[in-house]
């Protein structure tokens, strides 16, 4: 990626998705400025945002993301940027690119976690715990923000009563600790599979007589 084109200085390392509800009206007063101060820290740290180009706490995310000149990435339910905002009713401020996934809401989520290195969940719906498990059967890296809203007990209550264990989940109520923590569990992720990588090419050479 050319630096020259990214107004913060960072080169990015990290495609962070940010899972939450379109609709935020249960998530309280403080869901806004986290959401934001979420972005702000993702791209602070070296990140991308990756939202579902919807409304709600993945949009304000992306507002905070481009307040310090980072890159957010979309990726739409929508088959095209006319269906995305006549059909779905869905913005298109805050992205500097939205994929037209085609797929609908189902499809889109499937996409969007897959597209990620890392989910950050924060105030959300049932779309968001389907985020969730997706995420967590894939074995990603998941964050998960706490703060007074449902999801992170309901969260903590999945993994308590689903007998999957625990997976690479961290929990915080502070977005700075929560990016830092998440970006952690990528970091640790990469290592081990280049670890792996490295003792399959020694095996190969092994297996091949050394040459």
């Amino acid at each position: 990626m050319d630096n020259k084109h990214i107004t913060n200085g960072h080169t990015p390392k990290y495609k962070i998705c940010i899972s939450g509800a379109a609709d935020t009206s249960h998530c309280g007063d403080a869901a806004f400025s986290k959401a934001q101060e979420l972005g702000r820290e993702i791209i602070n740290h070296e990140g991308v945002l990756v939202t579902g180009a919807t409304t709600g706490f993945p949009f304000w995310a992306a507002k905070g993301a481009k307040e310090v000149g980072g890159i957010v990435i979309g990726l739409s339910p929508a088959s095209s940027e006319k269906e995305h905002l006549k059909v779905y009713k869905l913005p298109v401020e805050y992205h500097d690119l939205i994929t037209y996934t085609g797929f609908g809401y189902s499809g889109r989520n499937l996409l969007l976690t897959r597209s990620s290195d890392a989910v950050i969940v924060g105030c959300g719906r049932l779309g968001t715990l389907n985020e969730f498990t997706i995420a967590f059967e894939d074995k990603k890296p998941i964050g998960v923000l706490e703060g007074d809203w449902a999801t992170d007990n309901l969260i903590k209550e999945i993994i308590a009563k689903g007998h999957r264990g625990k997976g690479k989940i961290a929990y915080s109520s502070d977005p700075k600790e929560l990016v830092e923590k998440v970006i952690a569990l990528i970091r640790e992720e990469r290592q081990e599979t280049q670890k792996e990588t490295e003792a399959e090419a020694v095996e190969d050479i092994h297996e091949g007589g050394g040459e």
